[in-house]
């Protein structure tokens, strides 16, 4: 690694899209905070006149090397390669591969991008992405009874990034922003069929994400109060009488990802649905 610059080349090798690979990855990258990873990928690798272009950029910047190929005379060359030129490769798949087939008592068919099959769950999550698109922001909200999840909060409480993480999930996400003294739709109060969940934060997190937001606004845009500590606490409280009035649970997402906060969203919904 250069500890001049602190940054190391990660180059991630697949024979698919990538976004399995990539994951990984930033997983483990994002364990070393004083290190930067440069990322290369290549997707849809899968001849080698394709791999050898490839193998090429990593003699030029050496680096970590991860890979999801199934073809076995690829992974291979892979292998050999980089054994060769002193760098760790490591096939991100091989090792669950492993223990599957020793516990189903099979070896795996070996299908490149079997996980991206045109199947009906691919096909639920379009249909919950969607839906959750369409439904943003307090949009439709006479609709929010079709919805698997309703989220609501006031600005800045990651509603549109945690909706759209459970879209991705099949979840039909709509959320709903709350602003201080401004009833919410009835058809959103009186709906039964969604998981309704209420997000907040401290008003230190949110005046300091709403601060960021003002440096990118167009000129006219009304910052009074928008970034207050006061007033954040007054919407706070608001939106806190809200959920206690209508039972809804809440979530508090100051020290939560995303990834987080969809998870506890989703233990909270009723098995089965």
């Amino acid at each position: 690694m250069n500890r001049a610059q602190n940054f190391f080349h990660l180059h991630l090798i697949s024979d698919a899209t990538g976004e399995t690979l990539l994951a990984a990855g930033r997983a483990a990258a994002a364990q070393y905070k004083n290190a930067r990873a440069i990322e290369h990928i290549y997707p849809l690798i899968r001849t080698e006149k394709q791999l050898a272009k490839v193998i090429d950029d990593i003699e030029e910047e050496p680096g970590i090397v991860l890979y999801t190929i199934v073809d076995k005379a690829l992974a291979q060359i892979i292998d050999e390669r980089c054994a060769a030129l002193g760098l760790p490769a490591v096939s991100v798949l091989e090792p669950v591969l492993a223990v599957f087939q020793s516990y189903l008592g099979a070896p795996a068919g070996r299908r490149v991008g079997a996980q991206h099959v045109l199947d009906a769950d691919y096909f639920r999550r379009i249909d919950a992405l969607n839906f959750t698109m369409e439904h943003d922001d307090g949009q439709l909200p006479e609709e929010a009874e079709q919805a698997d999840v309703v989220l609501v909060g006031i600005s800045r409480t990651s509603k549109t990034p945690t909706s759209i993480y459970l879209a991705n999930r099949g979840i039909k996400t709509a959320n709903i922003p709350i602003v201080l003294g401004v009833p919410l739709p009835d058809s959103v109060v009186t709906a039964r069929s969604p998981l309704i969940v209420g997000l907040i934060a401290t008003a230190e997190r949110i005046s300091h994400v709403r601060q960021n937001r003002l440096l990118g606004t167009t000129t006219g845009f009304d910052s009074k109060n928008y970034a207050d500590r006061a007033s954040i606490s007054e919407e706070l409280g608001y939106a806190r009488q809200l959920f206690a009035r209508h039972g809804w649970p809440t979530i508090d997402v100051s020290r939560r990802s995303i990834e987080e906060t969809a998870a506890a969203i989703l233990a909270l919904r009723p098995k089965g649905r």
